[in-house]
C-alpha cells in the first residue's frame, strides 16, 4: 500500500497545527505526557481502551486541543481508522498490559499485534516519527550502572517488562529499517508522582501513607519489609512526560535509543528520608537493613544523549516527592 501523506488547504501537514497520537494516554505516564503535549502548545489524540472516563484535569481541553478516540491497538482497522480520521503526524506509544493482566498470552498478544498495528499505521499513512516507551528495565541482570544505551543487555529477561521491551525494541528498529521509518525507543526510568494508581513501586507507598500520617503496607512483601539499601533510578513522572516530548518533537534525532529518567541511583532509604524531610514524623517501619541479594549497584542512567535534545531532569529526589505528597494531599487517591 502506497504512503499516504496529509494535505488540508493546499498546505502539507508539516506546515500546520500537527496531532500527535498518543497510546496509552490514559495511564500513569499517559496521562503527564499528554499533560506536558498540551502545555507546550500540541495537540494530542489520546487512545482509550476499554474504559469510558475522562480525568478531570483533561476535560477543558476536551474538544479543541485534546480528542479521546476509542482504540484496540490489537485490532488493525481501529488503529487505521484512528490515524486516518484524526489525521495523525505522529505516534507515542505507550501501550503496556494492566498491572493484573489476565494472562501472558494476552501480554504477548498486545506487544507482538499492537506493536505491528502502529509501526504499519505509520508506515502506510507515512508518520513522521514514533516514539515506544521502553524501560531502564531492559538492563536488568547487569551488576551495575550507570547504564548507557549502547550497553549489551542480557539476553536473560526474568520479569514481563524486561522481556517484552527489549523484544519491542529489536522487532521495533528491525521493521524501521526495512519500512524507512523513524523509530525511536525511550528507556523510561523507575517512575512515580500524579496519577500513579497501581501501588506497586515503594515510593508511592511512602508517599500515600506520609499524606494521610499511616504506616505503608508492605503486606504483600516477603516478611511484610523491604530492603533499604535496594537502589533504583526514581525519576518524577513530570520530568519524563517532559523527556519524552523533548525527544518525539525533535526535529532530527542522531540515536535510536535514548535514557529518559533521573540519571541517579536512589535507595529506600533515601527515598523514605525525603519522604520524612517532606513530613516530619512519617513513618515507615518496614524497612529492614541491607540488600536483597543479586540487586544491582548504583543502577543509574547515563543522560548524556538526552542532554543533546535539551532534556534534564527538573525535580531532585527532594523536591519530586515533597510536590508528590503535596498534590496527594489536594487530590486523594
Amino acid at each position: 500500500m502506497a504512503r499516504v501523506r496529509w494535505y488540508t488547504c493546499g498546505y502539507p501537514a508539516t506546515q500546520r497545527d500537527t496531532m500527535i497520537l498518543i497510546i496509552g494516554g490514559m495511564g500513569f505516564i499517559g496521562l503527564n505526557t499528554a499533560l506536558r503535549f498540551l502545555e507546550a502548545g500540541q495537540k494530542v489524540v489520546i487512545s482509550q481502551h476499554s474504559s469510558r472516563r475522562v480525568p478531570d484535569v483533561l476535560k477543558s481541553e476536551i474538544g479543541t486541543r485534546a480528542f479521546v478516540a476509542q482504540m484496540d491497538v490489537t485490532n488493525p482497522y481501529e488503529v487505521f481508522e484512528v490515524v486516518r480520521r484524526h489525521q495523525i503526524e505522529s505516534i507515542v506509544n505507550l501501550m503496556a498490559p494492566p498491572a493484573r493482566s489476565l494472562s501472558t498470552q494476552a501480554d504477548y498478544h498486545l506487544y507482538t499485534a499492537g506493536l505491528q498495528n502502529v509501526l504499519e499505521a505509520a508506515r502506510t499513512f507515512g508518520l513522521r516519527r514514533v516514539s515506544l516507551g521502553s524501560s531502564v528495565a531492559v538492563y536488568g541482570g547487569l551488576p551495575a550502572g550507570p547504564y548507557r544505551e549502547d550497553t549489551t543487555l542480557p539476553v536473560s529477561s526474568p520479569t514481563q517488562v524486561s522481556a517484552f521491551k527489549k523484544g519491542m525494541e529489536m522487532h521495533a528498529h528491525f521493521y524501521a529499517a526495512q519500512a524507512k521509518l523513524d523509530v525511536v525507543a525511550l528507556r523510561i526510568g523507575s517512575i512515580y508522582g500524579p496519577f500513579y494508581y497501581s501501588m506497586h513501586n515503594p515510593i508511592s507507598r511512602m508517599c500515600h501513607a506520609a499524606a494521610k500520617n499511616t504506616e505503608p503496607d508492605f503486606s504483600d512483601r516477603p516478611d511484610g519489609k523491604i530492603s533499604e539499601d535496594d537502589q533504583a533510578d526514581w525519576t518524577y513522572v513530570k520530568d519524563v512526560a517532559r523527556g519524552i516530548q523533548l525527544v518525539h518533537t525533535a526535529e532530527k534525532l542522531p540515536h535510536r535509543i535514548y535514557n529518559i529518567a533521573s540519571g541517579r541511583a536512589t535507595s529506600n532509604r533515601d527515598a523514605f528520608d525525603a519522604v520524612r524531610k517532606a513530613v516530619p514524623g512519617a513513618r515507615c517501619s518496614a524497612l529492614k537493613p541491607g540488600k536483597t541479594p543479586g540487586a544491582s549497584t548504583n543502577p543509574a542512567t547515563d543522560l548524556s544523549r538526552a542532554k543533546d535534545v535539551g532534556y534534564q531532569p527538573e525535580h531532585t529526589l527532594e523536591t519530586g516527592i515533597a510536590a508528590y505528597i503535596d498534590w496527594l494531599r489536594t487530590n486523594p487517591q
